[in-house]
């Protein structure tokens, strides 16, 4: 799919702007660059194995340790000791009483990292242990609120549930899943008379300017962080990597040296945020044929030590609680518990993918009950067929879900192999075999209204090349490449022209966090918006030269007018001379949004994206490994700014998810303690497990809200295609049971979780 835009690169098929550097090893990141004479580097140190009371600290051995300059603590800090992204209760260092095991207590600064670690290590803490809960049960008895409730109701819940001729019911358990970014958590502080200049691995350069500012007691302007490229983030850098940038900064402005903070691969992963893990009960009332009448969800959520992004994450698991289906009459209670671990923060999907586990984890209940296939379940309950208004009072518009699922059936043979499947399954093999189709409706916008908005920055110079600054973050996602091509489309010049500047807070201000899969929405509206600025102008200088009321024409690196030509280098130059300014702004707020979080209603996207996903798995019955072997993709991105970016995205979605769902497995000793801490015993998916037949299609279809030529947000929605294997895993399993019978599956349905369902089918 492509945009109708002659000459114009919008809609090309383009790499990553930078995907050259990246396979030739190239590409600058923060630990490539050059490191200042004298810089320093911290190491943290670790607190006791569990959450306690420090008594004393020995710090003789790791004074004395070889190439020691410095120990940071919290006394150290002349400012506010937080690190709290929106509720102000995470201390940069704590001090006498740690939140959870292993939390650093302080920052050894020494002429090398090695030395640095080294010295660490060597701490000798006396303490009083104060544990608290780790484990999802413990957590859900301990009953410590970390905030209020949110509850939406819908029409009269209870009374649909009694009215309802048929009920299912059940509980779901959703672990959490670490990011493994390939560049793990860095920052470099760089002192100067002009202030500090921080280069930092974040998705949120703005909140690493405040919270250090708020650190050290000086003003905003006089922190400068920059940003040019992460290896990955996935929403571990979003507020997580301010940590690591302020132990950089406090020991910057007390030593007066560069410092660089590395974390090490195994503290990376010990003492930063995951995936929030949920427990969700349900019961769902319906009729006979499989529609939905009443439905209650009550969602545990284990966010932590303190409040991070929490909020916001469940509360959007809240607003996706009913996926792509029409609920008549709802009520979804979201608990948000304080636990004795790190705490959870943003990941790909920010609640949304656990807000939807329940619900298909239902329907496909209900399908083995009445003895249909759960598409056709899905199709009937999914928006359109019943009604178009949310739980939370937002009206869907679109018609997209219905059809989008009836023609990836179609496109992927879906109900010919499903019928082949229960065939093979019948002969009783070793491998069981399954398959789902499953779609996904995900709203795009921040939860928090205010967060919506973005800045840009472009300047022309008089040779015609063109810089593009604004606050959005690249993390390999494109989103440099994306707006790229939307400011040479504006300006009518190949997007060889347009030189893409790092993130710094210098030249965009206030930026919000590159998040919510709105980077390319917000920025690119921004970028957009400078560029017609710059383009109203250059049109005013021309007509007035050439003395023509013919409007100019913008294409293929010129600018035209009749039969006046000039190429864009010479009318940039031509207008500076005539002392046009060639820099402007431009800045976006998505209108329209906003919802109340006492009633729970409102509106709170400015649309929706949508997708479905046909996964086919094998599954071991000796060694219950499942191996997803085939899957059809079908996304809606609107009208595609560049389809090799977007299909990457999309591929890239669905393996993180099916590795959230299968196989990425968190676990933590009763004092809280993580023993996954490393990929020796942490699975991730590998290369090995993507489907060998993976076929993935964009959605032909426009964006119907003013959003950047009619796109559509591409970064998270794909990951929740991957529900589509856990279902697949669970009608494998659920041949090896009665008749109407389902597995109650958890994810992620590792080996041993699908051998626990097999033997469950086995004595049902």
């Amino acid at each position: 799919m492509s945009l109708d835009h002659t000459d114009s690169p919008l809609g090309e098929a383009l790499p990553q702007d930078s995907a050259r550097r990246h396979v030739t090893g190239q590409a600058d990141y923060c630990d490539d660059l050059p490191e200042p004479a004298g810089c320093l580097h911290g190491a943290p140190v670790l607190g006791p194995p569990v959450k306690a009371r420090i008594h004393t600290i020995d710090w003789s051995a790791v004074r004395a340790s070889p190439g020691v300059i410095a120990i940071l603590t919290a006394a150290d800090i002349p400012g506010e000791n937080n690190a709290g992204s929106v509720v102000h209760d995470e201390p940069v260092f704590p001090n006498d009483t740690t939140g959870y095991a292993q939390q650093p207590i302080a920052l050894v600064l020494a002429q090398s990292r090695l030395a640095a670690r080294r010295a660490a290590a060597k701490v000798r803490i006396d303490y009083t242990a104060e544990p608290g809960p780790v484990h999802m049960d413990a957590v859900i008895a301990a009953n410590d609120r970390l905030h209020d409730d949110l509850m939406l109701v819908q029409g009269d819940p209870d009374r649909a549930l009694t009215e309802a001729p048929l009920t299912v019911q059940g509980q779901l358990e959703i672990g959490g899943q670490d990011h493994v970014y390939l560049e793990g958590q860095i920052a470099l502080a760089l002192p100067s008379h002009d202030g500090l200049h921080v280069v930092s691995s974040t998705q949120h350069p703005t909140e690493v300017q405040d919270l250090i500012a708020h650190m050290l007691a000086l003003p905003a302007a006089t922190i400068t962080v920059e940003v040019r490229r992460m290896g990955g983030a996935f929403g571990g850098k979003e507020s997580q990597a301010a940590h690591i940038a302020l132990w950089a900064s406090l020991g910057a402005q007390i030593t007066g040296a560069a410092v660089k903070v590395r974390l090490d691969r195994d503290d990376d992963m010990r003492i930063t945020g995951k995936r929030h893990e949920f427990q969700v009960e349900y019961t769902i009332g319906h009729d006979a044929q499989g529609v939905i009448q009443s439905a209650l969800f009550s969602m545990a959520s284990r966010c932590g030590f303190s409040n991070d992004l929490s909020r916001s994450v469940n509360d959007r698991a809240v607003f996706h609680a009913d996926n792509a289906y029409f609920l008549p009459h709802a009520r979804i209670h979201s608990k948000r518990l304080r636990s004795a671990t790190v705490s959870n923060t943003a990941f790909r999907g920010f609640g949304g993918p656990q807000g939807m586990m329940a619900i298909e984890r239902a329907i496909d209940q209900i399908a083995a009950r009445l003895h249909k296939d759960p598409l056709d379940v899905r199709l009937a309950n999914a928006y359109g067929a019943q009604g178009r208004v949310t739980p939370y009072g937002m009206e869907i518009q679109e018609t997209t879900l219905i059809p989008l699922m009836q023609q990836l059936a179609e496109t992927s043979s879906y109900r010919q192999r499903r019928a082949e499947i229960e065939a093979h399954n019948a002969k009783a093999p070793r491998q069981l075999r399954g398959i789902a189709l499953t779609p996904v409706k995900f709203g795009i916008s921040f939860t928090a209204s205010f967060l919506n908005q973005a800045g840009a920055l472009i300047h022309v110079y008089k040779d015609g090349s063109i810089a593009l600054n604004h606050g959005g973050t690249e993390m390999g996602q494109g989103l440099y490449q994306k707006v790229a091509q939307v400011v040479a489309h504006v300006l009518g010049v190949s997007v060889s022209r347009i030189h893409p500047t790092s993130t710094r807070t210098d030249k965009v201000p206030n930026t919000s966090p590159t998040a919510a899969s709105s980077g390319s929405d917000l920025n690119g509206m921004a970028a957009r918006r400078a560029a017609e600025t710059l383009k109203v102008r250059l049109c005013a200088h021309l007509k007035a030269l050439w003395n023509t009321t013919d409007e100019p024409v913008f294409a293929n690196d010129q600018i035209t007018a009749g039969a006046h030509r000039l190429s864009f280098a010479e009318a940039a130059r031509s207008a500076w001379f005539a002392r046009i300014p060639l820099s402007a702004t431009g800045h976006w707020a998505t209108p329209d949004i906003g919802w109340d979080p006492h009633t729970g209603k409102g509106r709170p996207f400015y649309y929706f994206a949508s997708g479905a996903a046909v996964s086919e798995v094998e599954v071991d019955q000796i060694t219950g490994v499942p191996k997803v072997i085939r899957a059809d993709l079908l996304h809606d991105v609107g009208e595609s700014l560049n389809p090799m970016l977007d299909l990457g995205q999309i591929e890239g979605g669905y393996v993180q998810g099916m590795g959230w769902l299968t196989m990425e497995q968190l676990v933590y000793s009763d004092t809280g303690v993580l023993a996954t801490h490393g990929l020796s015993t942490y699975k991730i998916p590998t290369a090995s497990d993507r489907p060998t037949d993976l076929r993935i299609a964009l959605w032909p279809n426009q964006n119907p809200e003013e959003m950047v030529y009619h796109s559509k947000a591409v970064g998270e929605p794909p990951f929740m295609l991957a529900i589509s294997v856990h279902s697949a895993i669970a009608h494998a399993v659920s041949c090896r049971g009665p008749e109407g019978w389902w597995p109650a599956l958890n994810a992620p349905a590792t080996a041993e979780e699908v051998l626990r369902c097999l033997s469950c089918a086995a004595s049902a």
